[in-house]
C-alpha cells in the first residue's frame, strides 16, 4: 500500500535558507537556549537551530511517523541536544521541557495553519510560557495579530489578534511569497516574532485572566452586531453602562474590532462583570 502524500497533515514544507537564516536571526538563539519545534517536517529548520545551541536543547514534536523515522536518521547520530517526540504539538505538555530545568524556553516553528489559533492559545495561556515565539503563519492572520494598537491604517482586532497583544508583543518579520515553500500553498505567508511573552497585563492590572477573555468572546459574540449589543447580558450589573464607554473613550456606536487590548482593559474595569459574567 502506498504511502499518503505529506500534504495530507496540512504541512508546507520550506525550502529557502535565506528564509531559514530570517527566522533564526528573529529567534535570537543563545548556545545555551532550550528550543520547542512544532512540525520539523524535513528538518530544514531543525538542523539551522541545533546549530545555534550546541549547549542547549532542541524538542521537535511531529505527528506524522514517516518523518520522525526519516528525522532521527537524519540527526541522531549528528546532535545528541535534539530529542524528536512523536505526538501532536496541540497536546504536548511544555510542563516537560521545566522538568528538564528550563528555566525558560523559545518556540520556533512553521505550524500547519489550520491549528494556528489553537496553538497560540494553548502556548500563551500556558502556565509555563515561552519567553519568545517565532512562527511562519498565513499572511493575513500575522497582519491582523500584528497590527500596532495605535495604527492608523483602520486594521481591525479579532479575538486571537487581542489574546496575543495580552500576552506578548507581535511584529512581522518578512512576508514570505508562497513560492519558498513546497507543496506551494495557495496563500503567501509571513514571518511572526512575538516577543516579551508574559502575564503581567494580567497581574499588574489585576484582571482576572480567564473572566477578561469570557467578556472579549461576549464582545465578539456578534461581528456586525454594536459592542454594546452583544454585551446587553452584562449591562443588569450596572446601571451606566453608557459612562463606561465614555470613561474608556470607547464609541457608543463601536464594534468588537474596533477595541484594542487597553480598551478591554479599561472596559472590564469599568464593568465589574467578574461574578456574574452570564
Amino acid at each position: 500500500m502506498r504511502n499518503k502524500p505529506i500534504k495530507h497533515l496540512g504541512q508546507n514544507f520550506l525550502t529557502s535558507k535565506k528564509i531559514i537564516e530570517d527566522i533564526i536571526r528573529a529567534a535570537d538563539l543563545s548556545p545555551d537556549d532550550v528550543v520547542l519545534e512544532a512540525g520539523p517536517g524535513k528538518g530544514i529548520l531543525t538542523e539551522a537551530i541545533l546549530e545555534k545551541i550546541p549547549r542547549g536543547k532542541l524538542i521537535a514534536v511531529e505527528k506524522d511517523k514517516r518523518l520522525v523515522e526519516y528525522l532521527n536518521k537524519k540527526f541522531a547520530a549528528v546532535y545528541s541536544n535534539l530529542g524528536i517526540i512523536y505526538g501532536d504539538i496541540l497536546k504536548f505538555d511544555s510542563g516537560r521541557l521545566k522538568a528538564n530545568e528550563a528555566k525558560s524556553y523559545k518556540i520556533v516553528a512553521n505550524i500547519p495553519y489550520y491549528i494556528t489559533s489553537r496553538f497560540l492559545r494553548k502556548f500563551l495561556e500556558s502556565d509555563y510560557q515561552p519567553s519568545r515565539m517565532v512562527l511562519m503563519l498565513q499572511k493575513e492572520v500575522a497582519e491582523r495579530i500584528a497590527c500596532p494598537e495605535r495604527s492608523q491604517n483602520g486594521c481591525k482586532e479579532s479575538i486571537l489578534s487581542i489574546s496575543v497583544k495580552a500576552y506578548g508583543e507581535p511584529k512581522i518579520i518578512k512576508k514570505v511569497p508562497a513560492e519558498f515553500f513546497s507543496p506551494k500553498p495557495k496563500v503567501d505567508s509571513a514571518i511572526l516574532l512575538i516577543n516579551n511573552i508574559s502575564k503581567d497585563f494580567f497581574t499588574k492590572n489585576k484582571l482576572d485572566e480567564k473572566k477578561f477573555f469570557e467578556l472579549v468572546r461576549l464582545g465578539f459574540s456578534h461581528k456586525r452586531k454594536l459592542l454594546k449589543s452583544n454585551l446587553k447580558n452584562v449591562s443588569h450589573l450596572v446601571a451606566n453602562i453608557e459612562e463606561v464607554f465614555d470613561k474608556c473613550k470607547i464609541p457608543q456606536n463601536a464594534r468588537a474590532e474596533d477595541l484594542k487590548s487597553e480598551d478591554w482593559k479599561c472596559f472590564s474595569k469599568g464593568l465589574h462583570f467578574f461574578e456574574h459574567l452570564v
